[in-house]
């Protein structure tokens, strides 16, 4: 049986993972309102993923039996600097994700509870996936500056990033 205090902790990773959604779509309308439709494509996709890591917190609290209860959702920024300082804003918020992860991880530990432990180290390695992509598309437009023609590049390249599927996103929740 999972503890209350571990319940607790994952029912606000289930708002947080909404929230990282909510935040990735806000980039998506932003990025679309400066006529970057890949790099929104590129958010968009990175909205449904972020929902994906919710559900499989989700679903793998009632496998346990815990009760899930939901929060509201805190509204997201709406405006950046650029497309670049968009990028910059995602990087920082998949730190504070894997600062998150990492305390539950710890917290799992602490509970002794050894199988939610085992599913939060399925996050752990995926924030250090969501990190190197979002710190590489970082360095790309920072290398490549604010020009037309370096962004036009870029978008392009994130236009083509597939959807993620429930089986490699959530392990088959």
């Amino acid at each position: 049986m999972m503890s209350s205090k571990m319940t607790d902790a994952l029912n606000q990773q289930i708002n947080e993972e909404y929230y990282s959604s909510y935040i990735y779509l806000a980039m998506a309308a932003y990025l679309e309102d400066q006529d970057l439709e890949g790099m929104a494509h590129w958010m968009r996709m990175q909205a449904q993923e972020e929902y994906l890591h919710g559900m499989k917190i989700f679903d793998y609290m009632i496998e346990r039996g815990a009760r899930v209860e939901l929060k509201a959702v805190a509204n997201p920024p709406k405006e950046w600097d650029s497309p670049l300082a968009s990028f910059e804003a995602a990087l920082e918020h998949e730190r504070f994700m894997t600062d998150n992860i990492n305390k539950l991880a710890d917290l799992a530990i602490e509970e002794r509870d050894h199988a939610t432990n085992n599913v939060l180290q399925w996050y752990v390695t995926e924030q250090v996936e969501e990190e190197a992509n979002v710190d590489g598309i970082v360095k790309k437009l920072q290398m490549m500056g604010g020009g037309g023609q370096a962004l036009f590049m870029m978008d392009r390249e994130l236009a083509s990033r597939p959807a993620p599927s429930i089986v490699s996103e959530a392990g088959g929740a």
